[in-house]
């Protein structure tokens, strides 16, 4: 046998990377590419109509309006990481328990809310979310597609997976004149966010601080400008760019839409 060719090992090594990334979920070729199986438990909170979700600590706001409906869960505190988890897609599928509707179902989530730790009770019994745990607090409409909601909580298998979004990146804006407030929704790809940078039509780019949740903020007088910015996933730390996303009489709270979007 001859020696292999140097285009055979070439093409053999790009295949076993694009194999090995695309297993560990990270973002292979312009795409983000669904993530390793994992074990977890899942409860719910609120009832079916999905109102006691509504706000939550990755500050969406009404989640119908902000395009993600009931379709949503909090996160532990292990998931959660300080609010760089808002925006990231699990899918859940309910595994070995009595509850769990025939076939195993699985569903998609967004993650929208922080499941606090209570440390008033024990880590397997009531304070599920304490950490190191790692569980999902769904909206119950979510938990009922998996599981009777009589089961109160059941063993699940989970993984990220990309965020399928219409459109492109949301931007709700608060604050004042010195003082801008973004809340980022509707993202693609990954979902969630590491940094933002804003970059007003007489101004450089100035780089935003988190504030909390999906939120960023700018200490800077932009009003009557044109607002662009500069965001970076917190999982693939790819960059795009929303440009002129806001017209220069932009206000406090109105959303705007960019055409850009992660994959």
């Amino acid at each position: 046998m001859g020696p292999i060719s140097s285009s055979w090992s070439f093409n053999k090594f790009f295949a076993i990377v694009f194999v090995v990334f695309a297993i560990s979920g990270e973002f292979v070729a312009g795409y983000y590419r669904p993530g390793p199986w994992r074990y977890a438990h899942a409860t719910f909170y609120g009832d079916e109509t999905a109102s006691e979700t509504m706000g939550g600590a990755c500050g969406y706001g009404n989640l119908f309006n902000s395009g993600y409906g009931v379709a949503t869960a909090a996160l532990s505190t292990t998931l959660f990481k300080d609010g760089y988890g808002c925006g990231q897609c699990f899918q859940i599928t309910c595994m070995k328990s009595p509850h769990c509707y025939y076939g195993n179902p699985s569903t998609v989530v967004t993650a929208t809310n922080l499941c606090p730790p209570n440390w008033y009770q024990d880590s397997n019994n009531g304070g599920w979310c304490n950490p190191p745990r790692t569980h999902f607090d769904m909206a119950k409409p979510a938990f009922m597609k998996l599981a009777n909601w009589r089961a109160g909580i059941i063993p699940v298998a989970y993984r990220r997976v990309p965020c399928q979004r219409s459109g492109g990146m949301r931007f709700q804006f608060q604050g004042n004149a010195y003082w801008l407030l973004i809340f980022v929704m509707n993202v693609g790809g990954a979902g969630d966010i590491k940094s933002m940078a804003v970059k007003g039509s007489r101004t450089n780019w100035i780089s935003m601080s988190h504030n909390w949740g999906a939120s960023y903020q700018a200490f800077s007088s932009l009003y009557g400008q044109s607002l662009s910015f500069r965001v970076t996933s917190y999982t693939t730390g790819e960059t795009i760019y929303a440009w002129n996303v806001a017209p220069a009489n932009w206000s406090a709270g109105k959303t705007y839409k960019a055409t850009a979007n992660f994959r």
